[in-house]
């Protein structure tokens, strides 16, 4: 029942490489977009303070 090694085919291993693959990438291009999101969201609801208006109330 286990005789996994005698059925080992190395070259399948290097097929499923190109899914492993195209599984890799599509993790990276996720992060990237919660990465640019999360960028482009602290961008559009950061508190715009006036240094000046700090200055004078010392």
């Amino acid at each position: 029942m286990l005789n996994l090694l005698a059925s080992f085919e190395p070259m399948h291993f290097v097929e499923n490489l190109r899914y492993m693959g195209l599984g890799m990438l599509g993790i990276f291009i996720v992060i990237g977009a919660i990465m640019l999101l999360t960028i482009l969201l602290n961008k559009l609801t950061e508190k715009k303070e006036d240094s000046d208006s700090e200055n004078k109330g010392a």
